[in-house]
Order: C-alpha cells, then sequence, then structure tokens
C-alpha cells in the first residue's frame, strides 16, 4: 500500500488530550507549523502561511507524547499523511491528520533530556492454562518479586589493553616523517 509519508517542523499548537480506551492508548495535539521567508522590500524575516495539522500517536508513543510535550514546544512530526474533507452545512471542510510514527523535540531551537521509559515484557502463555510454566518472577508467597534492575549503560569507548598503552607510546620509535 502506497502511503504519503511527511516530516513536519513546527510547534504544539494545543494541550495534548490524552486517552486510555479498550483499544489501547490514544493521544493527539494540533500542530502549527509556519513557513517564514526572507522580505527583500522589509529587509527582514517574514512569517508566510500556517499549517495546522491534527497530529494522533498510540500506544507506547502516545504516553510519552503526553508525559514530554506542552504547548509551544518545538517538535518534529514525522508519519502518515491523511486528508479528509467533509460537507458541513454545505460548506465543504478539509482537514489534515498526520497518523504518528516518531515525535522529537527540535533541537536547533532548545535542548532536551531523554529518558528511557520501561518497556513490558511479551506474554507467551495464558496465565491460566495448565501448560503455562510458574511464573518466575513471583516469590512463594503469590508476591510479585522485585523488577531486575535496568541494565547498565554501554561503555562507547573501550580503553586500551596496557601492552597496546605501551607500544602507543615508546619512547624509542621516532614519527614517521612524510615527503
Amino acid at each position: 500500500m502506497n502511503e504519503t509519508m511527511v516530516c513536519v517542523v513546527g510547534n504544539v499548537a494545543t494541550q495534548v488530550v490524552y486517552r486510555e480506551p479498550s483499544s489501547g492508548p490514544s493521544a493527539r495535539f494540533r500542530l502549527a507549523a509556519t513557513s517564514r521567508y526572507w522580505d527583500r522590500e522589509k529587509n527582514a524575516w517574514t512569517d508566510g502561511h500556517t499549517n495546522f495539522f491534527t497530529v494522533w500517536a498510540n500506544r507506547q508513543l502516545a504516553m510519552n507524547v503526553a508525559a514530554s510535550l506542552t504547548v509551544g514546544d518545538p517538535v518534529l512530526v514525522q508519519g502518515r499523511l491523511k486528508v479528509r474533507t467533509e460537507v458541513r452545512d454545505g460548506t465543504p471542510r478539509t482537514w489534515a491528520d498526520i497518523d504518528a510514527v516518531a515525535i522529537g523535540h527540535d533541537l536547533t531551537r532548545g535542548t532536551a533530556a531523554f529518558r528511557r521509559t520501561g518497556r513490558p515484557e511479551p506474554v507467551t502463555t495464558l496465565p491460566h492454562s495448565p501448560a503455562a510454566p510458574p511464573d518466575s518472577r513471583s516469590t512463594s508467597a503469590g508476591q510479585p518479586a522485585a523488577a531486575a534492575p535496568a541494565p547498565p549503560e554501554p561503555t562507547w569507548e573501550t580503553p586500551l589493553p596496557p601492552e597496546a598503552a605501551q607500544e602507543q607510546h615508546r619512547p624509542d620509535c621516532a614519527p614517521l616523517a612524510v615527503t
């Protein structure tokens, strides 16, 4: 299926509306994207037309949006563009929605502090089925056990082994001359 994927840069224009229906968490907000151009006559930047989009987020993205975005935040939204048209009171109306795949703060206009959220463990068997193994996350009294500690952050810089570090700083080796 061909879908129109877009990436829109703009500002959060309305408060995030968060709901938890039986189908899973959902959030929506309005995004305002205003073009700017250099006006040679005024010798200044001028605002152009403002486009408004309703951004829809589902599941984990919806929960993160509700916890992270406020009105006025500069954001980037990537997702599927859906244009709806409807006739109300004899007047045709058009709406542009974005079914979001990714949403983030625009770091060209500020800073953000990222925090990972916990991921729920997938359920592989039904808890009441006779073939289900006992829950290893609960104690003998039926109380849930303490959550496992979060894995440590990866070490991106690996130190050189002692032999390589000594060889790298050998005083008897002269640097190579480039001719």
